[in-house]
């Protein structure tokens, strides 16, 4: 849109809004402030303690508030965003609602908004939907679609209101509880003023680059080795690695996730004790495929046990990662090109 600016709005050490930032900004911006973006709770894990605050501030300066529903997984039950002052709201269906994330999509987003906004709600050429001053169709299907839809309505339907109460508890209550069983193995970057996270926490994986040349990637890779698709890395702060264990998972899971970083951090101190390689470790060459392990030739200063087998559960229940470590993001930093050389488009057209 021509002439729209974008603010960031300092954040605090402990990762929460800077409610005097904002304030500031706010006020400056008075005479053209359209709206605020923010995430409850943060995405640094914590949750928003003068949510109510922001949003008042927001409102008195002519704005709205725009919530991001990534994170609703740790308020279904518990809040209501329209109590608090949320204007609209998308949710996130692939991550509250049961449907799947990433690869395994689609992603769906329904929009809530207040009644100041509900003339504006889009409209469709076919099917008569949207408000008075309807914008036109963002969807080819005016309610989205239905064989992801009907999904959610049957987790919904299914857990009832205490059931979907109860799984906003559990999931804050797993986070928690791996947080706390981590302590004194890694740095939780970000906590509540009462010492606690949301639904997510983050460790901070930047010590080990100066003491080991151990970097986040390769704490992701090698939790491959363990059997577990490694978590988000250096979001929202670069070095750092997210866990959100949500409500789903057993208290065993938790405590095997938990037990590999903890193995894990034993290995990067064997690594910084120079007992082990600073470039030849089992993190530096993870995750090891069946193939390696298995190879006539094995050249690395640590056993294919190690490597392959780092712990007991991993011996009766071992899922093999298909491929190696590759470059990463090398290709997307420095672009080749594949199509032929000039000198063949030369000869065709001789």
């Amino acid at each position: 849109m021509s002439g729209m600016e974008v603010k960031i709005v300092q954040v605090r050490e402990d990762g929460s809004i800077d409610l005097d930032d904002l304030r500031s900004k706010a006020e400056e911006y008075s005479d053209r402030l359209a709206a605020i973006m923010v995430t409850y709770p943060s995405t640094a894990g914590v949750f928003e303690e003068e949510i109510r605050e922001i949003c008042q501030v927001v409102h008195d300066n002519g704005g709205m508030v725009y919530l991001d529903g990534a994170n609703l997984n740790a308020q279904v039950g518990l809040a209501r965003p329209g109590d608090y002052g949320a204007d609209v709201c998308h949710i996130n269906l692939h991550k509250t609602f049961a449907i799947p994330h990433g690869g395994g999509g689609p992603g769906m987003g329904p929009i809530c908004c207040n009644d100041a906004l509900a003339p504006f709600l889009p409209g469709h050429p076919v099917v008569e939907v949207g408000g008075e001053k309807a914008i036109g169709p963002i969807s080819a299907a005016p309610w989205g679609s239905s064989s992801i839809l009907v999904i959610s309505w049957a987790y919904i339907a299914l857990l009832g209101g205490q059931g979907v109460r109860r799984a906003s508890e559990v999931a804050i209550l797993n986070a928690n509880y791996m947080a706390r069983r981590l302590e004194g193995h890694y740095d939780v970057l970000f906590r509540g003023k009462q010492g606690r996270v949301a639904h997510e926490f983050i460790l901070d994986m930047r010590p080990f680059r100066k003491s080991a040349a151990i970097t986040e990637e390769d704490v992701a890779k090698r939790l491959q080795d363990y059997g577990f698709h490694g978590p988000t890395m250096s979001w929202p702060v670069i070095g750092t690695i997210m866990a959100e264990p949500t409500e789903s998972e057993s208290k065993a899971e938790l405590d095997r996730f938990c037990d590999a970083l903890i193995s894990i951090r034993a290995e990067i101190q064997q690594v910084e004790l120079g007992i082990a390689d600073r470039e030849d470790n089992p993190l530096k060459n993870a995750p090891h495929t069946a193939a390696v392990v298995t190879a006539e030739e094995w050249n690395h200063r640590y056993t294919r046990q190690q490597a392959a087998y780092p712990a007991a559960w991993t011996r009766e229940h071992k899922f093999w990662p298909s491929v190696g470590r590759v470059n990463n993001a090398y290709g997307d930093r420095n672009l080749v090109c594949s199509c032929p050389p000039l000198e063949e488009y030369a000869e065709e057209s001789a």
